[in-house]
């Protein structure tokens, strides 16, 4: 009787236990996901593929656009100098430094927001030398909570407005989320603020000035002798011969210094070779008499020229070095660069860091072409942490954010659905050559958007196959005659607690259909219900997997786990608090009805 449902139930099971095991990203897990259920004929084959045309799919790809041309015009850098005018007064600094990401994140991607700010939190942070761990995670919480505040804050919100649509032919406007959203994120800001940052560790992270170059200290000079058996061989396979312990970063040949090392480079006798090594190492290197120690330089010095300079970068989830060491994707040939040190969760890793896959939130120091270098880490999906370059001021300065603006304003007024008007400022910003084809397709985190695309028909399913109702029966059955205020408030802390160790996109699309079944069950107004999921799935701060700013900011930070939920918890606790008495008031439990005339 129940096979069908049970059969979805046991395969939603499997789905949220891969998004927690993480051995597979999200978006592999999201298809695999996807191709069971069209499998087993849970999804009609036909309709397998129709999430991508959603308009939430829609909506974000075109705001991972816009927020990548906005945050690339230099257009806020005057944030910069506004927030190192407070920089001394930690309270009004943190505060003010929040308030904006959470600003910005209300209409930009959560990510772009971070993003934006993380680097003006670092350079001011090792200006006053205070500790990166009292900054960032206040700096990543805020960022989500204003996504709370509008509709295309956060892919849960324009998920959830796309239930909607489904349910009652209307999806929620722009600035509904926003009575509610702007009482909790501006009351946790508070939190945050005044009590909230007490609570995390102050972490000594090895990203910070003093330590992350610290691994320049593992730098060395050493010159090849003249019977060396090296000479006229290529220079990768010096590396090769040491079993990947040492790093080839560049060598001085005739005065000369080169740090640009190609597959055709071959060593030659009095070359001096730069090379980062243990000391250990390096005592085993010139054991075998191929070289000899010549006097030291500067670090400084030896790894950078008038055409070569290095970057510190953090690895994001879905980025294309995420589980994948420097060694495999061939980085040196490709793009001539050097990888000089990992740090992970505020340590370091000394040995073999060219065959190390790479874990998200890590921090990587990156040597290459000036002109390149910045470029070639957006490409590897890589978010740099110092404000390397700054955009030249030209007359289309003002121009993405004046369109994006015109499109919020088109989609608050009605003329406009949402998904048409930024679709329409993408491609103003392409036809005024703001945009070039590439950087558009590069700005699109296209893991989300499998994601979405996969997990939205799965949402579906949980309705039109009963399982939703199976599901809310039992809950239902579980809380006989509690009030529906107790109901809203388990509903919050599952969806909470699935978000916090799984992607909340996909706790949104479980959780959504199960929360309209059981206010039809109630007979209660369903938008409450979806609003206490949507606050729900954006509210996930337990842990550094449970949202990808969370992510960010674990390296920089030089968090533990753990450190998450100094903060998170009672974070999450307050939201649930305030939450619980303004839902109902806001969005009524009662189904309001028009009397028609008669």
């Amino acid at each position: 009787m129940y096979i069908t449902e049970f059969t979805l139930l046991l395969l939603i099971t499997l789905s949220i236990s891969l998004f927690i095991w993480n051995k597979w990203r999200y978006d592999v897990v999201a298809i695999i996901t996807l191709l069971s259920c069209v499998i087993l004929r849970l999804i009609p084959t036909e309709q397998a593929f129709t999430g991508f045309s959603n308009p939430a799919v829609i909506t974000v790809a075109c705001i991972m656009i816009i927020s990548h041309t906005i945050t690339n015009s230099g257009v806020l850098q005057p944030v910069v100098i506004f927030l190192k005018k407070f920089s001394k007064n930690t309270t009004i600094y943190l505060g003010l430094l929040v308030s904006i990401a959470a600003i910005l994140s209300a209409f930009m991607n959560n990510v772009g927001a971070l993003a934006l700010m993380m680097p003006i939190a670092i350079q001011i942070s090792r200006q006053n030398d205070t500790p990166l761990s009292t900054t960032l995670m206040p700096l990543a919480f805020g960022s989500v909570l204003g996504g709370l505040c509008t509709a295309i804050g956060t892919p849960p919100n324009l998920l959830i407005s796309s239930f909607r649509m489904v349910n009652t032919g209307e999806p929620f406007h722009l600035l509904d989320f926003t009575y509610l959203g702007i009482v909790i994120a501006s009351l946790s800001i508070i939190f945050i603020v005044f009590l909230g940052w007490r609570l995390i560790p102050i972490r000594k992270s090895d990203s910070s000035p003093n330590t992350l170059h610290q691994l320049l200290d593992y730098l060395s000079e050493i010159r090849v002798k003249k019977d060396s058996s090296l000479i006229g061989s290529n220079y990768n396979n010096i590396e090769i011969e040491f079993e990947q312990n040492i790093i080839c970063i560049g060598f001085i040949r005739n005065n000369r210094k080169r740090l640009h090392i190609t597959k055709y480079d071959r060593v030659h006798e009095g070359d001096i070779l730069i090379i980062e090594t243990s000391s250990e190492e390096l005592k085993q290197i010139l054991q075998n008499k191929y070289f000899e120690i010549i006097g030291d330089l500067q670090p400084t010095e030896i790894i950078k020229s008038d055409s070569v300079s290095i970057v510190e970068a953090v690895v994001p989830l879905g980025s294309r070095m995420e589980k994948r060491s420097f060694n495999s994707m061939r980085l040196r040939n490709r793009f001539q660069i050097n990888i000089l040190g990992i740090s992970r969760e505020g340590k370091y890793i000394k040995d073999r860091i060219q065959q190390n896959k790479l874990h998200a939130g890590d921090v990587i120091l990156i040597q290459g072409d000036s002109e390149n270098l910045i470029e070639i880490t957006n490409n590897l999906g890589l978010i740099p942490l110092s404000q390397h370059v700054t955009p030249k001021a030209t007359s289309k300065k003002f121009l993405p954010i004046l369109t994006f603006i015109i499109a919020i304003l088109l989609t608050a007024t009605h003329i406009m659905q949402i998904q048409i008007a930024l679709s329409c400022a993408v491609l103003a910003l392409l036809i005024m050559n703001i945009l070039t084809l590439r950087e558009m397709y590069d700005a699109v985190e296209w893991p989300i958007i499998i994601l979405l695309g996969s997990m939205i028909p799965l949402g579906l399913a949980i309705q039109t196959t009963g399982t939703s109702a199976m599901i809310a029966n039992f809950m239902l059955n579980m809380t006989s005659n509690a009030p529906p205020i107790l109901i809203l408030g388990i509903i919050i802390i599952v969806t909470m607690t699935l978000s916090d160790v799984m992607n909340n996109a996909a706790t949104t699309v479980i959780m959504a259909p199960i929360s309209i079944t059981i206010a039809d069950s109630l007979n209660l107004n369903p938008d409450t219900f979806l609003m206490a999921v949507a606050i729900g799935a954006s509210c996930s701060f337990l842990t550094p997997i449970s949202h990808q700013n969370n992510t960010l900011v674990l390296g920089p930070g030089g968090y533990h786990f753990t450190d998450y939920m100094r903060l998170g918890l009672p974070l999450e606790i307050l939201i649930l608090i305030i939450t619980l008495p303004l839902l109902p008031i806001v969005w009524p439990l009662e189904i309001i009805t028009v009397a028609s005339a008669t």
